[in-house]
């Protein structure tokens, strides 16, 4: 057993601990029969490896499940009461087409805030708030309540009465991020019209507030609707694709590797770096070096100790974060069935700049792996989906180096942009079609 694999195990030995407590919590007495037990082991058996071994998992399980409880027992029981507040809003403020919703933090905890589209506030005003202190909602078909948790939100808060005490405010590097973030959607806005507009900005930067709830059904019942979520599902797969593509036009592998990487933190970035980008972005570059190094099928442990430290610094996520859950599996898609699924389709051409087989493989992979985590969350299967996928996601890289170019250009002359509008609503015209057409078909429920 070699010292890699030990690490794998103690790895995971803590994510189960804190998967187990996820589902039920283990009672203390319980957790501490088990911590005593692999003491004894690691004390008594010292110089029999698996059995060291053993009780050192062991005692990782225990760490794991008593880190998830510390999470869960931590978290305010709610009472609901009317209440007057000064806070600031720590998030991109969230429009819909009638309401905003403010991400807003006191002293002691954060408060989502549902109120009128305007008057329009932004990231960093610091507000004084009054109204009804509530625990989000729990739906029929939507747990609303762990939605929240997950990002350490445990109230809400409807239509209160809000007063503006200043502005400017938070981080200037956040801010800038989001000025930009925010021109380049204006400038999407002012070439491309929906549903084109809204499944652009949701692709680009996760952002689903302008996709209608026709279309969202649409995305769910093709199986597509990780497209518009900055998951690490996409942007493994568009990382691949721009790597590939780098080396298909000449660059040394070395070169390659940078400007792929360099492009990956940009656009995290440029999205405002929110905390499920990043953690998918960590997930992509991880299979990113795997590559560059060589050694994709040893990265199954990279990804798990990555894993294993999100788990320790928010454990909620395994089970409350689909975007976490997407992002892992797919990754180990990737990783462990891609090789399999290329020499599969090896019969396919692969041109240099755009490789086909590469993409058609790094997708049905992702797509095996994430499939489970899909049925589960939208309660059927889409029998289309592996076809709509792979007639979508090869085209998701390209689309996106196009689209940032556009957006860049419509910025500074926006005469260019208008005529590489063109080309991306065509884009988005083609992916829209393939939706629309595939959402028609039956699903098995």
């Amino acid at each position: 057993m070699t010292k890699s694999q030990v690490f794998l195990y103690l790895c995971l030995s803590f994510v189960a601990g804190i998967f187990t407590n996820s589902i039920f919590l283990l009672p203390q007495p319980f957790l501490l029969g088990i911590l005593i037990f692999g003491v004894f082991l690691v004390s008594v058996f010292w110089g029999r490896k698996k059995f060291v071994v053993v009780g050192f998992c062991l005692l990782f399980l225990t760490a794991g499940a008593w880190r998830y409880q510390s999470v869960v027992l931590a978290i305010p029981q709610i009472v609901e009461r009317d209440v007057s507040f000064i806070g600031q809003i720590a998030a991109e403020p969230k429009i819909g087409e009638k309401s905003t919703k403010l991400t807003v933090k006191t002293d002691s905890a954060k408060v989502l805030v549902t109120t009128d589209r305007y008057p329009e506030y932004r990231y960093g005003d610091k507000l004084k708030i009054t109204g009804r202190l509530e625990a989000p909602p729990v739906f029929d078909e939507f747990n609303y309540k762990d939605y929240l948790k997950k990002d350490g939100i445990f109230t809400v808060m409807s239509w209160p009465k809000i007063e503006v005490l200043s502005s400017g405010s938070g981080s200037p590097v956040i801010k800038f991020l989001l000025s930009f973030k925010n021109k380049f959607k204006e400038s999407i806005r002012r070439f491309i019209s929906p549903p084109e507009s809204g499944i652009l900005e949701a692709l680009i930067f996760g952002d689903e507030g302008g996709i209608s709830k026709e279309w969202r059904e649409k995305l769910n019942s093709t199986g597509t609707r990780h497209i518009v979520a900055v998951s690490g599902m996409n942007i493994s797969i568009i990382t691949l694709l721009v790597l590939n593509a780098f080396l298909g036009l000449g660059f040394w592998r070395k070169q390659a590797f940078y400007f792929s990487a360099g492009l990956l933190i940009l656009y995290i970035l440029m999205i405002g770096a929110p905390a499920s980008a990043v953690r998918a972005g960590i997930m992509g570059g991880i299979l990113l070096c795997a590559q560059y190094l060589g050694k994709l099928s040893s990265a199954g442990r990279a990804v798990v100790f990555a894993a294993t430290v999100m788990l320790f610094v928010n454990p909620l996520i395994l089970r409350l974060d689909v975007g976490f859950q997407l992002s892992f599996l797919a990754v180990l898609g990737i990783i462990y069935l891609q090789p399999s699924m290329a020499k599969w389709l090896k019969r396919l051409p692969d041109p240099k700049i755009f490789p086909l087989r590469a993409t058609l493989a790094a997708t049905l992979a992702a797509q095996t792996f994430t499939l489970p985590v899909l049925i589960y969350n939208f309660g059927y299967i889409p029998i289309l989906s592996p076809i709509a996928n792979i007639l979508i996601v090869p085209f998701l890289a390209p689309i996106t180096i196009i689209v940032f170019i556009f957006g860049l250009a419509a910025m500074i002359f926006w005469p260019l942009g208008y005529v590489l509008s063109w080309p991306v609503w065509l884009s988005l015209s083609y992916i829209t079609s393939i939706i629309d057409i595939f959402s028609k078909f039956p699903k098995i429920w």
